[in-house]
């Protein structure tokens, strides 16, 4: 028997071949919230009638829908099919796994269009009557943004948000199905952390020379991408169902950074000059085969910092709050951003 709480909730999903037709939902995800809800228009007629105040049941309908919110907030694994949120949240074109060595396998993710790419994801949603687990299921979900965050002392999470077509109760709840022995990127698994030197891409990975380690004592890293997106494509004949959305305006890459004040030179001269600088962060942890680490890798060819506050607020250790953004380096090879993963996962 269920719980009839959050202890019994669940997340699955599949990559939909063709946008907004649903698929049976195969992968599972351990996941710490979710917002996703339908989400209804309806017209009320407001025509008036003498000596009628309210308005009437018989002219009001369903005009049309969609759903949106937060598909799931999760602890980044070392392993779990985590390629695949990274590959909708991206728009990137990779599709298997290479192997590296043994168990490990690596994927490399760089931004690309979303045009075509969409999840059927499907939550169970515990009821405390019987209690009973009721799915939820969405069709068309495409990722609108995304965010990456570690902080002192916590896990790594990955919080990807969306929109969706429409939502069934109709289909039948999934056997929950997850990968085993899922561990979690932590803060005291940041192995890498650079500013600096040259970022170059040979057969599509890129990587960091020269790159100098930060001496500052970060304590909080976000990163968030957003693809904006034409999401209400109604027409006549849609039934109040959308059309695929489409990116229609600058996708942005943007980050902060929370770190004690140690060195001027290291970030603030170069907000302060607008100096474009590499970044590449990396956690790692363990082995996945053959002495190759979990890995989670970002790098970014060409930051600037935006902003790059310093202030006194007692007799404390001073901290600085820095804000930063991701930019096309020009060099026609690099990508804005790559995230690779090295792990056992041999799918997506």
């Amino acid at each position: 028997m269920p719980y009839g709480s959050g202890l019994s909730g669940q997340l699955m999903l599949a990559a939909e071949s063709t946008w907004a037709t649903a698929v049976t939902v195969t992968t599972g995800y351990e996941f710490l919230s979710e917002s996703f809800q339908y989400n209804p228009t309806y017209l009320d007629g407001l025509g008036l009638k003498s000596g009628q105040a309210y308005k009437r049941g018989s002219r009001t309908a369903l005009s049309r829908f969609s759903a949106d919110g937060d598909i799931g907030t999760f602890e980044h694994g070392d392993q779990g099919h985590f390629g695949l949120l990274w590959k909708h949240a991206l728009g990137s074109t990779i599709t298997t796994p290479a192997n590296i060595a043994t168990t490990a396998y690596k994927q490399v993710h760089t931004p690309g269009t979303k045009a075509g790419f969409g999840l059927t994801v499907q939550y169970g949603e515990p009821q405390t009557s019987g209690p009973t687990v009721q799915p939820y299921t969405y069709n068309g979900v495409k990722v609108t943004q995304w965010e990456f965050s570690c902080n002192d002392n916590q896990w790594a999470q990955l919080k990807l948000t969306g929109t969706a077509q429409n939502e069934t109760t109709a289909t039948a709840l999934a056997a929950a199905s997850y990968t085993s022995n899922v561990g979690l990127f932590s803060f005291a698994d940041a192995s890498t952390f650079t500013l600096g030197g040259t970022a170059s891409t040979a057969a599509g990975e890129t990587t960091v020379s020269a790159g100098v380690a930060v001496t500052s004592i970060v304590t909080g890293f976000t990163l968030t991408g957003a693809s904006p997106m034409k999401e209400d494509r109604y027409g006549f004949g849609n039934s109040g169902a959308k059309k695929e959305p489409i990116e229609n305006a600058i996708p942005t890459i943007t980050g902060h950074l929370d770190a004690e004040f140690t060195s001027r030179t290291e970030i603030y001269d170069l907000f302060k000059a607008n100096t474009a600088t590499v970044l590449q962060m990396d956690w790692a942890h363990g082995d996945a085969g053959s002495s190759n680490p979990y890995r989670l890798s970002f790098i970014l060819p060409q930051i600037r910092f935006k902003q790059a506050a310093v202030n006194i607020q007692g007799p404390d250790v001073l901290a600085l709050s820095a804000d930063f953004e991701a930019y096309d380096d020009g060099s026609g090879t690099n990508p804005v951003l790559q995230v690779k993963l090295v792990s056992k996962d041999s799918t997506l």
